[in-house]
């Protein structure tokens, strides 16, 4: 009997393996060719490190002598709570996944990471399973990252998440990993919006912690699942906080493969309809239609036109990393514009309140009745009588009752003052930068040129200011 009992366990234990071995044959053959991805993001291309340090060096020597002082001087960071910090400007390229629930924005990750099966792979499932911001970095070794370290740490470019408190900062984590792709891009898996959540019971401002991804991010994948094109309250803020980036907006219609054609068709056109209202542009961002994960495609699927897709989106992800500096340089240039017209509009302020000011007056009903009524002044306008100040990039006039309740007038000196021996002058500085060395950097690098450093430049000395009385 007992011989008996052996011998059947035994042929379980055979059956169990057999069926096993079969399975695990089954499920490798469904999982499809993925070598597109590494030839369409050219892993194999090797990079010219040493011209894109020296133009980053290049980058940061500017901004710190040419914009930072006039920054500083005029407490730029108090009127546009954006201050540039080193890690910024060295960091590489942001793709920010952002859309609802379960729609496959870690599968889809995983998948271009090649993370599935691995133990290392984003957790992924039917129910919300995403609670957290994940930023997934390049590294020397796999190791994942608390989001009280990654704040802390000055060189990296998170550093300004500290603000949103320490709730949040529990729900930041970083992964870093050693993969071809993470050494040009950084990606952050987002916690996927529930229409019947509200933002209060997340513990932390969700809808400011997502526009501050928004402002640095360089390509911004909205995923959506064609089976669930609800479009709630949560959703319309998203896409008014994505006002103004719609350049870097591509909507993703992930797991197409679950629906017929003809049903994909009729998805696609309610997802526009959806979307219309939301996104008020002569140009809609480009959808991409496919399933992003690694696994064969449903039968009767478009194969070559969903790989098609991929291939397309994968070059336009391409598109983003080979021209992160020209966007890098962009984006300092236009941050210098704006920290220009801040620094003329103050100087406007101070010299209107001199002017305005005698020795019986109040000068806290003076300032009061300057900052209350700008334009009776003509603060704004003469600053449009300004080269290169456009009326669209100036900011917002009420901003600035908020900032001179902070600052007191007397605080600030007129630009005219601001000017040193050694130094130059601020407002000379900065136009120089916005008006011929941000543009010189930029047509070096898409010459091919190495934006090299002069010995003045490398040594930080300044530009002497002539001397207006010494004849020549």
């Amino acid at each position: 009997m007992e011989g008996r009992i052996v011998s059947v366990c035994c042929l379980l234990s055979l059956l169990l393996s057999q069926a096993t071995a079969e399975e695990e044959e089954n499920f490798t053959s469904v999982l499809r060719d993925t070598s597109h991805i590494e030839e369409t993001l050219r892993f194999a291309t090797e990079e010219k490190a040493a011209d894109y340090a020296a133009a980053v060096q290049r980058l940061r020597k500017i901004y710190y002598s040419s914009i930072k002082p006039m920054e500083q001087a005029y407490k730029y960071n108090e009127l546009r709570q954006h201050e540039i910090s080193d890690g910024e400007i060295t960091s590489k390229p942001m793709v920010l996944f952002l859309g609802p629930w379960s729609v496959g924005k870690s599968s889809m990750i995983n998948y271009l990471l090649g993370l599935n099966d691995s133990p290392y792979q984003l957790y992924t499932g039917a129910e919300p399973t995403t609670s957290e911001f994940t930023v997934i970095m390049h590294g020397e070794k796999i190791r994942s990252v608390e989001g009280i370290v990654m704040a802390a740490d000055s060189s990296r470019s998170f550093s300004p998440l500290e603000k949103f408190g320490q709730n949040f900062l529990e729900k930041l984590i970083g992964i870093e990993m050693p993969h071809k792709l993470l050494e040009r891009v950084t990606f952050v898996d987002t916690p996927g919006i529930i229409e019947n959540r509200k933002q209060q019971e997340r513990g932390y401002p969700f809808n400011d912690v997502c526009q501050w991804f928004i402002d640095r991010a360089d390509l911004i994948f909205v995923v959506f699942d064609p089976t669930k094109l609800d479009v709630g309250l949560e959703l319309e803020m998203l896409f008014r906080q994505l006002k103004g980036r719609e350049s870097q907006i591509r909507i993703i219609l992930n797991k197409a493969d679950n629906l017929a054609t003809q049903d994909l068709m009729r998805v696609y056109g309610a997802l526009f309809w959806s979307l219309a209202p939301l996104i008020n542009v002569t140009e809609p961002p480009r959808v991409y239609v496919s399933s992003f994960w690694p696994y064969d495609y449903a039968p009767d699927t478009s194969r070559e036109l969903f790989k098609r897709e991929e291939i397309s989106l994968l070059e336009d992800l391409n598109q983003v990393i080979e021209n992160r500096m020209e966007n890098k340089i962009a984006f300092i240039r236009q941050h210098g514009i704006r920290v220009r017209i801040h620094g003329l509009l103050v100087d406007r302020y101070v010299q209107t309140f001199k002017e305005k000011m005698s020795f019986f007056s109040d000068p806290e009903l003076v300032f009061k009745e300057i900052v209350d009524d700008p334009d009776k002044f003509y603060i704004f306008k003469s600053i449009l009588a300004k080269t290169n100040v456009s009326k669209f990039d100036l900011p917002n006039r009420d901003a600035y009752r908020d900032f001179f309740g902070i600052n007191a007038i007397t605080n600030f000196k007129s630009l005219s003052s601001q000017c040193s021996y050694i130094g130059g002058c601020l407002l000379d500085k900065i136009e120089k930068a916005i008006t011929n060395e941000l543009p010189a950097l930029l047509s070096s690098i898409n010459s091919g040129k190495q934006p090299g450093l002069s010995s003045c430049e490398a040594t930080g000395c300044g530009e002497k200011p002539k001397n207006r009385y010494r004849k020549n």
